[in-house]
């Protein structure tokens, strides 16, 4: 099970990091995706790390302002967002997959979202 957590309300120019927990099975045997909703808007790709951390994608929207990173350790995957502005307003999932992916129609496994509101 994956849980997705640290949504919150922002402004604009603000910060929120999210983290990506897992249960009940071990989150370093899979890549971890980002994917975002926006309302009336298809899920969309935001960035994927590779099950050592060794490979990060992102997508072109996010570049410079999103860190993805991992620690095994804690079975948990965080995504760091700086910069927010409105349009990065959505409910953020995560998902695992074993395969490095950027496809949402690929993962596996998906965790319940977390809304994330930024306002201008």
């Amino acid at each position: 099970q994956l849980q997705a957590s640290g949504g919150g309300f922002v402004q604009t120019g603000g910060s929120l990091t999210l983290s990506c927990a897992a249960s009940g099975r071990t989150l370093s045997d899979y890549s971890v995706g980002w994917f975002r909703q926006a309302p009336g808007k298809e899920r969309e790709f935001v960035g994927v790390i590779s099950r050592s951390g060794d490979s990060i994608t992102r997508a072109n929207f996010v570049k410079g302002r999103f860190t993805i990173s991992r620690d095994n350790a804690k079975n948990t995957v965080f995504m760091q967002m700086s910069s927010l502005n409105p349009e990065d307003t959505g409910v953020y999932y995560c998902a695992a997959d074993r395969v490095y992916r950027t496809s949402a129609a690929a993962y596996q496994y998906w965790g319940q979202g977390t809304q994330v509101t930024v306002s201008s």
